[in-house]
């Protein structure tokens, strides 16, 4: 660890925020075969939730930095808590589809509004070591989605029902906000009034937005599809298949600790293309194997590859991004958001059209083109493109 670098209240307030984000978004997916089974949805209209999320993070991408310049990160910061804590409510208590797409609407929505104020929290508040925070934010995050599964799996096998998973957060976040309500938050380290929408980004920000929203497509193909590719494909219990996606969280969770210590030591270009390539090898091994033990090794060896990707590449982003952290967040949110609206929706309508087999095989293509997304970012950061985040060797 670097010698400056230090975890205050204030730092451990946003890991475990986010840890509340992560969670519920986490859940949709292992949970989406039981909603699916009780409405009788199609595959189509099953990613729909997730789409709904991601349509809900567009918007907070489009509008969360106006409403920072307006309100500033506290007040933004508690709406998406709560708001995403009420959305949740709504979505225990719907039994119609319209009722559950809105509530992963507003869920997305207020929800994501975390998602462009933390990085750029933590950027400010730690500078240079916003690596290693951004980085040890994602460890946490990833920390908190392993329960997702397996408090599902537990929860339908105790006879309690799916819909308890989503209790747990927002009981949790309650007292996680009753007991850091009067932390000072860190708010931009430019004046409101200094700060435009309009903004120019770098060309090599919009580079690594590009494999961003590469990344995010594989992170959630996979774990929105995951659990209905083994059941379906893999002739897995349905409880079973939903708990065996604790494999590849806990897989993303080992992923992030091991990136965050080798940032201290090797180039985050470095750890995004060795991630790649693991995360290619791996989904290989899952997608084709048909013995059990062979695609879950797969599974777990996806989910230690594509671990890296989003904090690492979020990480390069910004650095790129001067002074204009919550624009730069802000427009990470939407490749995030863009992400999940549409590869997951897409790969459901080839699964409804081709099979979930075949369909599945979208993962692949998309690493492809983040690993070249990759290879080109570098070439141009030696041709001379400015960048300001910290460089290791």
């Amino acid at each position: 660890m670097t010698s400056s670098f230090s975890r205050d209240n204030f730092t451990w307030f946003i890991y475990l925020t986010l840890g509340y984000y992560a969670y519920l978004l986490n859940a949709i997916g292992p949970a989406m075969p039981f909603l699916r089974a009780e409405l009788d949805l199609s595959y189509t209209l099953s990613s729909a939730h997730l789409s709904a999320f991601a349509v809900g993070i567009l918007l907070a991408g489009l509008g969360g930095d106006w409403l920072i310049t307006r309100f500033g990160r506290r007040i933004v910061f508690r709406l998406g808590v709560f708001g995403m804590a009420l959305s949740t409510v709504l979505l225990l208590v719907s039994h119609h589809p319209v009722l559950t797409i809105g509530s992963a609407l507003l869920m997305g929505g207020l929800g994501s509004l975390l998602l462009v104020i933390i990085p750029a929290a933590l950027a400010d508040h730690h500078g240079n070591d916003r690596v290693v925070a951004i980085s040890e934010a994602n460890v946490m995050a990833s920390l908190c989605s392993v329960f997702a599964p397996v408090l599902l799996g537990l929860f339908v096998r105790t006879g309690l029902g799916w819909r308890g998973v989503f209790v747990v957060p927002v009981l949790v976040i309650l007292l996680l906000n009753l007991l850091f309500w009067r932390v000072p938050f860190t708010e931009p380290a430019v004046p409101r009034q200094s700060r435009s929408v309009s903004a120019r980004l770098p060309g090599l920000y919009w580079l690594y937005w590009t494999v961003l929203v590469l990344a995010v497509s594989v992170e959630f193909c996979i774990i929105f599809w995951g659990a209905t590719f083994l059941e379906t494909q893999r002739d897995f219990i349905r409880a079973d298949a939903a708990l065996a996606m604790s494999l590849f969280v806990g897989a993303m969770l080992l992923g992030r600790f091991v990136g965050s210590r080798l940032t201290q030591r090797l180039r985050s270009e470095w750890i995004v293309l060795g991630s790649i390539g693991l995360c290619l090898a791996g989904f290989l091994m899952h997608w084709t194997a048909e013995w059990p033990l062979l695609t879950m090794t797969g599974l777990f060896l996806a989910g230690l590859g594509v671990a890296n990707l989003y904090p690492q590449v979020l990480s390069l982003a910004v650095g790129t991004a001067l002074n204009q952290t919550d624009i730069a967040s802000a427009r990470a949110s939407l490749a995030s958001g863009l992400a999940i609206l549409a590869l997951p929706l897409l790969l459901g309508g080839l699964a409804d059209q081709f099979g979930l087999r075949f369909a599945y095989g979208l993962v692949v293509i998309l690493l492809l083109f983040a690993g070249l997304g990759m290879l080109l970012a570098n070439q141009l950061d030696r041709t001379g493109q400015p960048v300001t985040g910290p460089r290791r060797l």
